[in-house]
């Protein structure tokens, strides 16, 4: 059952129930919803209607589900442009993953948790969870764990006490005490490892995406799986890796985030 927003009103309940729909991840209709929502049926009714009309939901008179609306589309393809480091990036990530025959992926932190902004498939792809617009764990996949450690320590702290901590696989950290020493150990060494700490078989090398003055924008990593290739072969390629994440950065210098009021930093030499 879906949490009740607290201290936001109408507009954070608006907001879970299309966080609802979105999980489904197909059409849902107004009885599924309803399990799942903690609010009465008038008031989950008067929303659906309300998102609705205002074009963030679609309703098939048909099979009688609602589904995301094309205004959310509209508003999300516009996130991407102005928020994401995806269209920076974009020739950067493909060199990188011509160059080394391997999966790479972009992301950016959100809300304590790893959102995959961009993907580029291998060679020979592989089946595994992260897509473009995924989100995911930080504190069990190297792009999450690269992000983490380069926080300042504010930062650090909360989003320390939003990870969950759930042991996907034996090779995960399920300890904040585990976890904040693999974070000094990549400080140290400049990268991260994913050790099959969220998928069996897969593992990958991460590097931080930086600014001048050691901001995280957001990371950068090469994907494979254990029957291909070792960590060892994967610490071989963290060279490339540092340099296409500073390409980035470079680009970067003047894009203009959500929180920041001007960006023109540059990653350090």
């Amino acid at each position: 059952m879906a949490q009740s927003p607290q201290g936001d009103g109408t507009v954070a309940k608006a907001l879970a129930v299309l966080d609802m729909v979105s999980e489904f991840g197909r059409p849902v209709r107004f009885g599924e919803l309803l399990e799942r929502a903690n609010y009465p049926k008038a008031t989950l009714y008067r929303l659906v209607q309300t998102l609705t009309r205002q074009g963030m939901l679609s309703h098939d008179a048909e099979t009688q589900t609602y589904a995301l609306g094309m205004r959310l589309v509209r508003m999300a393809h516009s996130a991407w442009q102005q928020s994401s480091l995806a269209p920076i990036a974009r020739p950067f990530i493909d060199a990188l993953s011509r160059d080394l025959g391997e999966t790479v992926h972009l992301a950016q932190i959100d809300n304590a948790q790893v959102l995959y902004v961009d993907k580029r498939n291998a060679t020979r792809p592989v089946a595994m969870f992260s897509d473009a617009g995924k989100v995911g764990p930080a504190y069990c996949t190297g792009v999450g764990k690269a992000m983490l450690a380069f926080l300042d320590e504010a930062a650090r702290e909360h989003a320390l006490d939003q990870q969950s901590y759930h042991a996907f696989t034996p090779h995960t950290l399920a300890s904040r005490e585990a976890l904040e020493a693999e974070l000094e150990n990549i400080r140290e060494r400049g990268f991260a490892y994913d050790r099959e700490e969220h998928e069996p078989g897969i593992i990958c090398v991460a590097v931080p995406i930086l600014t001048r003055n050691r901001r995280v924008l957001g990371s950068l990593s090469i994907t494979t799986t254990t029957s291909r290739a070792t960590l060892d072969d994967l610490a071989t390629r963290v060279p490339r890796i540092v340099d296409a994440a500073r390409d980035i950065a470079r680009a970067a210098s003047d894009w203009r985030f959500p929180e920041t009021a001007g960006l023109t930093e540059l990653v350090a030499e």
